[in-house]
């Protein structure tokens, strides 16, 4: 045991400066979208962990809440290649994933590649394409790859989507497969600001004549950062009584009487991959009960399904999870 000791103790400090480095470019970023974006620190905190987590986000919420702005300003905070799509009604699967032209110099077909093939994926208004352009997104969300005429077509690292959606109740929007949405390690509710937060936001605004120009952001993460990042994730210390903990809530959610449907074992993986990320950006590497009740809501609202006696009741989903944690015991 002794001859381990200084091994350990390397090991420990190499750990201590990864995390206080993450931390520290943790705290420019966000320093950097609050000069843009007045409020919403805990959107911004979940999307991080989303991008870390490597698993993709959904947003939602009522035009003009500043979603795509958050949105763009994480993807041009990463020095990666990013690109966006604005999702119509007459939006067809080629249009995102790319087609096949005929080379008349090579006297053959070609696949040209679409805007799907990027780092970092900004999809506005997901839930106003129909469900033939949304189902062209599966394969490459879960497996992050694109096959085409039976050729595979990895995409590079890091591949995150970043989407964003209006309420269902809107004209005009579809609601997403359930399939689809169990590929979203989150799905983040953007509420209106404050009053207080929205006389913020006029304040700095007053003056502003017109959009924020993206090419004044200065980048802060690289794409090997961000693998930094998994490779400490990858050490994290994840004890015994915390696995147990994010398998009761999930198998708790598959038995509730207000639920026609559980969560999937996938829900359980990203939890746990969400509660590491989440740990990291707090400079920890552990993670605490605490972690895994923060980013619980965001992480099963969209993979469970009420009742329709629930429904009626008007219980939502948030509400039940609620309940499922507080009547689960906490491990200490």
């Amino acid at each position: 045991m002794e001859e381990q000791q200084p091994t350990d103790k390397l090991s420990f400090e190499r750990n201590n400066s990864e995390l206080l480095w993450v931390a520290q470019k943790v705290n420019e970023l966000r320093a950097e979208i609050g000069k843009h974006v007045i409020g919403q620190e805990h959107i911004v905190e979940l999307i991080l962990a989303g991008v870390f987590a490597n698993g993709h986000v959904l947003l939602e919420g009522v035009p003009g809440v500043a979603k795509t702005l958050s949105a763009k300003l994480i993807a041009r905070l990463m020095k990666v290649d990013f690109s966006r799509i604005q999702f119509t009604p007459d939006l067809m699967p080629s249009d995102v994933i790319g087609t096949s032209v005929f080379n008349m110099k090579e006297g053959r077909f070609i696949f040209n590649k679409g805007p799907i093939f990027s780092n970092i994926v900004l999809i506005d208004e997901i839930n106003r394409a129909p469900a033939k352009t949304q189902a062209a997104l599966f394969e490459v969300m879960e497996e992050r790859q694109i096959t085409f005429d039976g050729v595979q077509y990895p995409m590079e690292f890091p591949f995150l989507v970043i989407a964003t959606q209006n309420p269902i109740e809107q004209e005009g929007t579809y609601s997403l497969p359930e399939a689809q949405l169990d590929r979203f390690i989150f799905k983040i509710k953007m509420d209106y600001p404050s009053l207080e937060e929205e006389a913020h936001i006029l304040t700095r605004y007053k003056a502003a004549n017109g959009p924020i120009d993206m090419d004044t952001i200065t980048p802060l993460f690289s794409s090997e950062d961000i693998k930094r990042v998994h490779s400490l994730m990858q050490e994290m210390v994840v004890e015994a009584s915390l696995i147990n903990y994010i398998a009761a809530i999930t198998h708790r959610t598959r038995s509730h009487a207000k639920l026609y449907l559980g969560a999937s074992p996938r829900a359980s993986l990203s939890m746990l991959r969400a509660g590491k990320a989440l740990a990291a950006l707090r400079g920890r590497d552990f993670i605490t009960p605490e972690d895994i009740q923060y980013i619980a809501l965001p992480v099963l609202t969209h993979r469970i399904i009420l009742t329709p006696e629930a429904e009626m009741e008007g219980i939502t989903t948030e509400e039940v999870i609620r309940q499922i944690l507080a009547e689960i015991e906490i491990p200490r």
